[in-house]
């Protein structure tokens, strides 16, 4: 009967490490995403910006090779 109970709390015991372990993964897992949502969301606000700057850049008066007239002598 004793050997029983001896066996029940090691097995309890090692549930009880398991978990404190798997515990700890999830906190350091949800830190990761933390993180990474962080950082998502100062990409796209610099993704924002640049877009804005782009959009009120203005267009070149210089017109493009494709465009230009071959000098004369072509």
């Amino acid at each position: 009967m004793q050997a029983d109970l001896n066996k029940i709390l090691v097995y309890v015991t090692e549930l009880e490490t398991k978990i404190a372990f798997q515990e700890h993964t999830i906190e350091e897992l949800n830190q990761a995403v933390i993180d990474q949502q962080f950082a998502l969301d100062k990409l796209q606000q610099q993704v924002r910006h640049l877009a804005e700057k782009l959009q009120g850049i203005q267009p070149s008066n210089i017109a493009s090779r494709a465009e230009e007239t071959p000098p004369p002598h072509y």
